[in-house]
């Protein structure tokens, strides 16, 4: 302990510790930190006591930093092979554990014993493991390896090794839907009734049994649809599709944000380890900042994370001014761009309009209004789990197929009409396998750019708030 700042606080402490719960074991270790730097750390394993119906014990490992007491452990559950980790709004598919207790961190009212009492509680609200089937098990063990390098401090995220047998990848069209709520299941039979994969897996993250649709989803069983709880049940997918929301008690939208961020944090580091080629296609809200977190959060190039942006608001526009307002030659040039919701806006990708100046201007006021009548129209539409269901198996069909169709989807807009921060907007872009292979360009509109660039900045700087 002689590099520990503060040695005597630390092990008058450890000696707390070690008479409360008799069962640790203590050793030094070297620890990994996410930047690559090494420490030998004190850290001790073993089991704490949780009532959940039953009584359990649930093995942590806990890193002590050498500022301690004034900074908190690093946390993680140490699963044996026969249990799955509960991914949840406390613990991440790693097992980190993430605890209100060490956010809010202050000596000396901060323990290691108040920790792990408050650990306790929170699991016996949630809990975070779960016994695997012996078939599940064999599966686990490789993720637990791969767990067990990332507790040790190893954050190779680039590992090599293939899990669940990639023998079909290349051939086998498999699409993952991460999320059990209403829109995951509106995903996931909109892509199946689509028919452009070959199977389609929904990643079950709810605590528990399987519940309302998800059970109904088993009773009626699909063709080629799997339910699981398990990471490992993605492996190999050409599009994974995420839909989850938390659904945590927050106060503020920042909060509400953040929560979903926390809960990203679980998820995009095991999707992104089982399908290292995958495109990642995102539903949840906000759907431009979680795009952002999904991107950062799995180290994908750009072309490979995608929202789902404003793809339905335009097909709908497009159907409009076709259908309704009569005017299919402004149609197949006509877009929803920028960010979800309110502060969309219309504009085109062709400006060839007519020869002459006053001809153009009087062009393009008819067609301004004929935009402005179309989106009216639009807002009252509203977006239920189905459309967006019917809207996000449109994408997946456009990927698996490599279709080379244009679409407006969320994309990073860095570069785009002066835009110089890393945000995601709607742009139309040309989908294939790979995801966006490029994006098409826009007529030149002051008030368009001026629009873009004003949703860039809110979003900017409500990530800049955002704990990643």
């Amino acid at each position: 302990l002689f590099q520990y700042k503060f040695r005597d606080l630390t092990i008058e402490e450890l000696k707390n510790v070690n008479k409360t719960y008799p069962n640790f074991t203590f050793s030094m270790n070297t620890y990994t930190f996410k930047d690559g730097s090494q420490k030998d750390l004190l850290n001790f394993s073993g089991t704490v006591p949780v009532k959940y119906g039953n009584s359990y014990n649930i093995p942590i490992h806990l890193w002590i930093l050498d500022s301690h007491p004034f900074a908190p452990p690093i946390c993680f559950l140490k699963p044996t092979v026969n249990m799955g980790i509960s991914v949840g709004k406390h613990v991440d598919a790693h097992g980190r554990i993430y605890l209100p207790y060490l956010q809010n961190w202050s000596h000396p009212k901060s323990t290691v014993i108040g920790l792990i009492k408050e650990m306790i509680a929170k699991f016996e609200e949630e809990l975070p493991l779960y016994s695997l089937s012996s078939s599940d098990a064999a599966r686990q063990s490789e993720l637990l390896s791969y767990i067990a390098k990332i507790t040790e401090g190893e954050t190779d995220m680039k590992s090599k090794s293939k899990i669940g047998g990639g023998k079909n990848e290349g051939c086998f069209n498999k699409i993952t839907v991460v999320g059990a709520g209403d829109l995951g299941i509106a995903c996931v039979l909109a892509i199946a009734a689509k028919g452009a994969a070959d199977k389609v897996v929904l990643l079950d993250l709810s605590e528990g049994a399987a519940k309302g649709g998800t059970m109904d989803l088993e009773i009626f069983a699909l063709p080629n649809v799997e339910i699981s709880k398990d990471f490992s049940a993605s492996a190999d997918s050409k599009v994974v599709v995420l839909t989850v929301n938390s659904l945590g008690s927050a106060q503020t939208y920042l909060d509400v944000i953040q929560s979903n961020v926390d809960l990203f944090r679980g998820i995009i580091p095991a999707i992104s380890h089982y399908s290292k080629n995958t495109v990642l296609l995102v539903a949840s809200h906000p759907v431009e900042v979680m795009t952002y977190v999904s991107w950062k959060l799995s180290a994908f190039p750009k072309s490979r994370v995608i929202g789902v942006g404003a793809n339905l608001d335009t097909e709908r526009f497009q159907y409009i001014l076709t259908n309704l307002l009569k005017a299919e030659l402004l149609a197949k040039d006509a877009w929803v761009i920028g960010e979800q919701g309110e502060d969309k806006v219309p504009s085109w990708t062709s400006c060839n309009l007519v020869a002459n100046q006053t001809e153009t201007m009087a062009a393009r006021n008819s067609r301004e209004e004929v935009a402005n009548r179309a989106m009216e129209v639009l807002k009252g539409k509203g977006q239920r789990s189905w459309s967006v269901g019917l809207s996000v198996a449109d994408l997946t069909d456009t990927i698996l197929k490599d279709k080379r169709k244009v679409h407006s989807v969320s994309t990073l807009a860095k570069g785009c009409c002066n835009i110089n921060s890393e945000v995601f907007l709607s742009l139309p872009c040309i989908l294939g396998t790979n995801g966006v292979m490029d994006v098409v360009k826009l007529e030149d509109d002051q008030l368009v750019q001026e629009k873009l660039q004003s949703s860039a900045g809110s979003i900017h700087d409500l990530q800049q708030q955002l704990k990643l």
